[in-house]
């Protein structure tokens, strides 16, 4: 013991051991041993006797504060008491996160918590948190005395609709949900567990950005989520939810993921805040005309799609996941479905006007054809002039691509491009089938688009449908036009069904267009005469039929038949690419 030496401490033992055998020598069981006492043994034993009492002796290093009176050990039961009622104030600890002032005030923001987030997302009682009790190591900054359990972010495993999904939730009340060492190292983790077992990772950021105080370490923390997020891209889908800040180096994680889903008025993501542009640029903006949600899903194209508060983002998020398979390698979940394949609605015949330059909405030849009338759109406020999103042919899923008659004349440009490659890519990379709806009356003309790149842009589009190997399905509703009609998954690029409606046109250009450059210098009688020649000829899908471009020339209502027909037949469709480390796609 700390007040007493290992020599007192013995002979205070052997004191004991005597007085026992007195003891029973005097009840008649046992003689008295002889105990020869030095006088170095009597100053030890003096040492003992002027102890202080058990009761008020101080408590032993390796006993907590509920020790016995006695000063005797804890039994090893007691001590596991012990430490599992310091481990549940721990955990309480942590399912506060920075505290209730602290809680109250996200709440005041119209803002949830990190837990209640996931409570959110996932299925009921299905969460198994990882790290809960990992704290960063910083010491600067007098950083040493704040310390949360957990750090700054949650991270674990649950389901959604029985799917198992790895799940990092950015804690706000912890330090603002500033990226640590630790915080990075438990987000890493979790995306190391879901490469190795093949199930996608969803994020939920709410952070403003990295914790200073750490320096390099917060920097280089970024820097590893960063290089998962390239690893995994193509292998595990990867979502990100932006329910808060996301400022400087923290947008980058998220822009590397597959989809990004932003909360109006709450959520914000931009490199340099207002402060930082107004001292370089003198412009004077808010967060929200900087980096809000409606910007990033009509202007800047970065964010997907944009929901009002953060229930229906989340909701928005598990339907989302719902359409996806869980790696490369799975397929999407199959649903079940009681609209049968053989429908054949009669108002797509009146759903494309006669007339070629009037427009009309492909939303409803979309819903027409897909399962229960159920199309979940990507993008819907970006690139109006093109559409993509997840439908389901008879439960399975497919990818869908669709010009925009109602936009632009449904016209390919810089911005279309690049979404539609996206899609495109992200349906090839998870073994989604395409289905391409094709309007389409060419490229969009113009200083703007030909100063802006659009050949470079349009090129991707080009090349996404070349390079993709899935089953690829089109349809032409009516006009297919000059290059457009090549970028539009046509037979060329390895387009495995082609079919057109019987008003369709597949041309080079417009008749009109063609009799000016064709026949200079007529009168308008013969160009008359010219223009409805040339109708004759090539505004219908007969030419292209015989030489094999299209495979079939079918009824609108037959659509959905024929398509889930030929899905039967291509779903184990095996393609390959040339061995290559990987393509220059024109970017």
């Amino acid at each position: 013991q700390r007040w007493m030496s290992r020599e007192a401490f013995a002979m205070r033992k052997s004191l004991a051991m005597a007085r026992k055998a007195a003891r029973r020598c005097v009840q008649g069981v046992g003689t008295l041993p002889r105990i020869a006492i030095t006088a170095r043994e009597c100053a030890l034993r003096n040492q003992v006797d002027a102890a202080p009492a058990p009761a008020t002796l101080p408590q032993q290093r390796w006993m907590s504060s509920s020790a016995p009176a006695d000063g005797l050990p804890m039994r090893p039961e007691s001590r596991v008491g012990q430490f599992k009622q310091d481990l549940a104030k721990l955990r309480e600890k942590a399912h506060l996160g920075g505290g209730q002032t602290r809680i109250d005030t996200q709440h005041g923001k119209g803002k949830l918590t990190a837990r209640e987030r996931l409570k959110i997302l996932l299925d009921e009682e299905s969460f198994i948190e990882y790290d809960q009790l990992m704290e960063h190591r910083c010491t600067e900054f007098n950083m040493d005395k704040q310390k949360f359990p957990g750090d700054s972010v949650v991270t674990g495993q649950g389901t959604i609709n029985g799917r198992i999904v790895y799940v990092f939730s950015q804690d706000f009340t912890v330090l603002g949900g500033s990226l640590s060492e630790a915080h990075s190292l438990k987000i890493r983790k979790i995306m190391d567990k879901a490469m190795l077992t093949g199930f996608p990772v969803i994020g939920l950021n709410d952070s403003g950005g990295a914790r200073i105080q750490e320096g390099v370490d917060s920097l280089g923390g970024y820097a590893e989520i960063f290089q998962r997020n390239v690893l995994a891209s193509g292998v595990i889908p990867q979502l990100s939810v932006i329910m808060g800040p996301c400022a400087g180096g923290a947008v980058y994680s998220p822009a590397l993921t597959d989809f990004i889903i932003m909360v109006r008025d709450t959520s914000h993501l931009f490199i340099t805040g207002p402060q930082v542009v107004k001292t370089v640029t003198h412009e004077d903006v808010t967060t929200e005309e900087l980096g809000g949600a409606d910007v990033h899903t009509k202007v800047s194209g970065v964010a997907h799609l944009a929901a009002d508060n953060e229930i229906e983002a989340l909701q928005a998020t598990r339907t989302l996941f719902d359409f996806l398979p869980l790696n490369n390698k799975d397929k999407a979940p199959r649903r079940f479905t009681e609209d049968d394949r053989t429908r054949q609605d009669k108002s797509l015949r009146r759903i494309v006007p006669d007339d070629p330059n009037t427009p009309y909405d492909m939303h409803d030849i979309i819903s027409k054809i897909v399962d229960d009338n159920d199309f979940f759109e990507i993008m819907p406020d970006y690139a109006q002039n093109l559409i993509v999103g997840f439908a389901r042919l008879e439960g399975r899923t497919v990818g869908i691509v669709g010009n925009q008659p109602l936009h632009l004349a449904g016209c390919l440009d810089i911005n279309a491009s690049v979404k539609g490659a996206r899609f495109v890519r992200f349906c090839d990379c998870f073994n989604i089938p395409l289905v391409t709806l094709v309007d389409v009356p060419g490229f969009l003309p113009g200083m703007s688009q030909e100063l802006g790149g659009i050949i470079r842009n349009g090129a991707k589009l080009l090349y996404a449908y070349a390079e993709a190997t899935v089953p690829k399905f089109t349809i032409i509703t009516r006009k297919a036009y000059g290059g457009a009609y090549d970028v539009m998954a046509s037979k060329h690029l390895r387009g495995d069904i082609n079919l057109a409606w019987p008003n369709s046109e597949i041309a080079v250009m417009g008749a009109a267009g063609a009799v000016n450059i064709i026949f200079r210098g007529l009168d308008p009688q013969q160009t008359e005469a010219e223009v409805a020649n040339y109708s004759r000829l090539f505004a219908n899908p007969l030419t292209a039929a015989r030489r094999g471009y299209i495979d079939d020339v079918i009824e609108p209502e037959t659509t959905r038949t024929r398509l889930c027909q030929e899905l039967d037949a291509l779903l184990h469709k095996k393609l390959t690419n040339p061995w290559k480390k990987h393509g220059n796609i024109p970017l």
